[in-house]
């Protein structure tokens, strides 16, 4: 019979307070033998200001050894305001589970500890994963609930400027410059500003489109979103619970305007960001701003902040022969809509999630389409299989202590949990992939079998949710060829090694993004790009390179990634653009 959450949280607590009583003994020996040989600790900012894992006891006791004593935390107990202590499975492995909460030298902490569930009674329980995180700053805690604007400014001051006169000014910039530039206004750039206004922080977002929600709306025309509505929320204001499980783009695009008017976020539409330079002395940026008339504005941030996607510029593959094509060639970034090719040939080059939805797109409308194969692809139902990960979504943990379990996972073992998910999806979609494999495509699953999530984190692609468009191929209503068997493009579409001419009105390139470095170098010069190096994929300390946390250029941070990355590590992003304006951190 499993113990019950009081005698869960009495174990949980006599560990913490072991933990809190070790910590500052300076006895690294005592530390290590809290945490199994094994065992795992995450830091977001609580520790070291950082976010980095650290893996193995004797590494882990080091370096808590090391930063304990500057962070003096204390008060570890669990917290009985969140999800109480339970048997939960992680990684495939049994455990006990328990939010606490601790106070630092900068503020409130949370955190996760786990204990395997399989250790002998008569063994101390030692940590297999801990999560140690800051919460908030002391004296500078989020605007919000009982610490929210009173409005006084404009309530009771009938003579003077009323709310809407102050919103029109506060968005105008005509007297002052934002403390922080967000570069790009999806989910990312919306993120972090609301976190950012919550924290009294002045900042402004910029974005090329002409309208609020523009970066969705533009988009193909049957797109909706491949993840569900219940792990897509946006900070503070989640949508409504009459939502559709898979949310359209349009509706999405709304949404975006609705919550810049809602939180009274700052945004520039119909403005680029033709780049900056930093000035070590004075730890300000000068950028530059073309807004929509054409005339341009330099502004002076302390901080800008790059919320332009995981990929940055379209990766459009050198094909020599492609310049014989007598047709129309589009990125799949310019496609929107398959009714001007009802009745057309269309090659579509790529397999990814892009390429499968406009091609199922053409198909709909009446275009003769054949997907064009570059590389093996990983094809996994959108429903259930794509939806596993989610699960945790789905256990009756609030949204917030959802993302909190989200965010203890140590790297190790979300691939070993992902390795499990994608040998489980494999298996429920057998029937798809062996008809898919009949007609010649080319599978992959991720390296070690990690599937689409890591295909995601580390090339930011390469999978496809199947809506339907993978049923058609097997089907034959849709065409497959690779592009390997492509000897030269010609007038009339692509000339296959067999002699066959693929015909072709249409060609779109769904090649994908480069990565943001290439950004940061058309931006910001070679010498920062070079300075920060790759952004995404996992680099040291087991975490994605130069996102959501500080990077080797002062002032420059980046943030991308699903709505869920978003709406969880904007806050760690905001509390350390926060804690840099009260000079806790340089």
């Amino acid at each position: 019979m499993q113990a019950g959450s009081d005698t869960l949280a009495a174990i949980a607590n006599h560990w913490l307070a072991r933990f809190e009583h070790v910590l500052g003994s300076g006895d690294d020996a005592a530390l290590a033998a809290l945490f199994r040989a094994d065992g795992h600790w995450r830091d977001v900012l609580a520790f070291s200001g950082r976010i980095r894992t650290v893996s193995a006891a004797p590494a882990i006791a080091a370096q808590l050894g090391l930063e304990a004593p500057l962070a003096r935390a204390s008060g570890f107990r669990t917290d009985p305001e969140r999800s109480a202590p339970r048997h939960a499975t992680r990684a495939g492995s049994k455990c006990i589970e328990a939010i606490f909460r601790f106070e630092t030298a900068a503020g409130r902490g949370s955190g996760v500890l786990r204990f395997l569930a399989d250790t002998d009674d008569n063994d101390p329980p030692r940590a297999w994963t801990l999560l140690t995180t800051l919460e908030e700053l002391r004296g500078h805690e989020e605007r919000i609930g009982s610490r929210r604007p009173t409005g006084q400014s404009y309530s009771r001051d009938f003579s003077g400027p009323n709310w809407l006169d102050l919103r029109k000014a506060a968005a105008a910039y005509t007297d002052r410059d934002p403390q922080v530039l967000i570069v790009g206004g999806g989910q990312a750039g919306l993120s972090i500003a609301a976190r950012l206004k919550a924290l009294g922080i002045d900042a402004l977002i910029v974005d090329r489109w002409p309208r609020v929600g523009d970066n969705w709306r533009r988009r193909y025309h049957a797109l909706t979103l491949h993840n569900q509505v219940h792990v897509n929320h946006l900070p503070y204001m989640p949508f409504p619970p009459n939502w559709p499980t898979y949310i359209p783009k349009d509706k999405l695009a709304a949404w975006f305007e609705a919550y810049v008017e809602s939180l009274e976020l700052n945004y520039w539409t119909g403005t680029e960001f033709e780049g900056g330079s930093y000035d070590e002395k004075a730890k300000r940026w000068s950028v530059v701003l073309r807004r929509a008339d054409g005339t341009q504005r330099q502004m002076h941030p302390r901080h800008v902040v790059m919320a332009t996607g995981a990929s940055g510029i379209p990766s459009l593959p050198d094909i020599p022969s492609l310049r014989n094509f007598g047709g129309i060639v589009l990125h799949s970034s310019q496609y929107d809509d398959g009714e001007a090719w009802r009745g057309k040939n269309v090659l579509v080059i790529g397999s990814g999630n892009s390429g499968h939805d406009i091609a199922q797109d053409l198909h709909s409308a009446g275009a003769k389409v054949t997907l064009v194969q570059r590389s093996s692809t990983m094809i996994v139902n959108v429903e259930p299989s794509a939806q596993l990960q989610y699960a945790l979504y789905d256990e009756g943990p609030s949204l917030e202590d959802c993302d909190l379990i989200t965010t203890s996972m140590p790297l190790p073992l979300v691939r070993k949990s992902h390795i499990a998910l994608t040998e489980t999806a494999r298996n429920m979609d057998k029937e798809l992939l062996n008809g898919l494999e009949r007609r010649g495509f080319k599978l992959d699953f991720g390296e070690d079998g990690s599937g689409w999530q890591f295909k995601y984190l580390t090339r930011g692609g390469g999978y496809y949710f199947n809506v339907g468009c993978s049923d058609l191929i097997v089907k034959g209503e849709i065409g497959l060829a690779q592009f390997s068997d492509v000897a030269t493009f010609v007038p009339t579409g692509a000339r296959m090694r067999s002699g066959e001419t693929l015909a072709a009105d249409l060609i779109v390139l769904a090649t994908g993004y480069k990565g943001q470095e290439y950004l940061v170098s058309k931006l910001f010069g070679d010498d920062v790009a070079g300075r920060l190096g790759p952004i995404w994929g996992f680099g040291e300390g087991q975490e994605l390179r130069n996102m959501f946390a500080r990077t080797a250029q002062p002032g420059l941070w980046f943030i991308a990634g699903s709505f869920a990355q978003c709406r969880i590590y904007s806050k760690y992003l905001g509390l350390q653009i926060k804690a840099c304006e009260v000079g806790l951190l340089p």
